[in-house]
């Protein structure tokens, strides 16, 4: 499975005056990938806090590092310098990026949203890459996304505003994610139980998830009180989807009989 670290990055998002939406978005489409986010940082826009993140990722032998964030023209957007320095490269003008940014630039010029397409040194500035990066096409905004292989890890640089974050997710990225990921997939089924005390549901839940590792069970309260409710989540990534709905449905169909030996009934499917 493979393994992936997000670095969020962006004071904004410290100080509480933006909510990371980011981070759960690339969650859930990573999961449904097949891979897992074994950890999400949110840090500063500082360049050492960045490099430590990067470095102590790298050290723990992640497959893949997303940061978002970070990538525009002003003077506080500084994850490329720090994905730079992370990884012991210079930073150096991409001619491919250029040509990238001076095409958005025309494109925004020729729509009348900005009054020119100048290559000012504030644009200029995203098509500075990491030695050895690629770039990656922004079909939203103007700065490219970035790739830069390190070993046996792929770091992914995305930018923080949302659309373009999923633009380039859903485009330009796609060859690279299928390369990474490769076919695998990832169900998830839910249940509601009539029952309304999730600490005597424990033990059940205890007993199926030792008889299936490969499942991942949780429980979440709806509802408390001699109605209530809660709802039990199974779900598995894995490379074959044949394999994942057979081994989800022998921890289902397992639950389900514990249950009705304590006499729990099930709401819904």
């Amino acid at each position: 499975m493979v393994e992936v670290e997000i670095i969020s990055i962006g004071s904004e998002l410290l100080l509480g005056d933006v909510l990371d939406t980011n981070t759960n978005w690339l969650c859930r489409r990573i999961t449904g990938l097949g891979g897992r986010v074994r950890r999400a940082t949110l840090v500063r826009d500082e360049i050492p806090a960045i490099v430590e993140e990067i470095r102590r990722a790298l050290a723990q032998g992640v497959d893949a590092i997303f940061t978002v964030g970070g990538l525009g023209p002003t003077v506080d957007d500084v994850t490329l310098a720090a994905v730079a320095e992370a990884v012991g490269v210079p930073l150096e003008e991409n001619r491919e990026a250029l040509t990238l940014v001076r095409a958005k630039y025309e494109e925004l010029a020729e729509k009348g949203y900005i009054a020119d397409a100048a290559l000012t040194r504030a644009r200029r500035k995203m098509a500075r890459l990491p030695k050895g990066s690629l770039p990656l096409i922004n079909p939203v905004g103007g700065a490219p996304g970035v790739v830069l292989k390190v070993g046996g890890a792929t770091l992914i640089s995305l930018p923080g505003v949302p659309e373009e974050l999923k633009g380039i997710f859903q485009t330009s990225l796609q060859p690279l994610l299928i390369e990474l990921f490769g076919p695998g997939t990832f169900v998830k089924k839910t249940i509601i139980v009539e029952h309304g005390d999730e600490s005597t549901l424990a033990p059940i839940l205890k007993q199926v998830a030792e008889g299936n590792p490969s499942v991942y069970i949780k429980s979440l309260a709806r509802r408390f009180g001699p109605r209530g409710r809660l709802q039990v989540i199974f779900s598995m990534a894995g490379g074959d989807k044949a394999e994942v709905e057979a081994a989800l449905d022998k921890a289902l169909n397992e639950f389900k009989e514990a249950l009705a030996e304590v006499g729990i009934s099930i709401a819904e499917t």
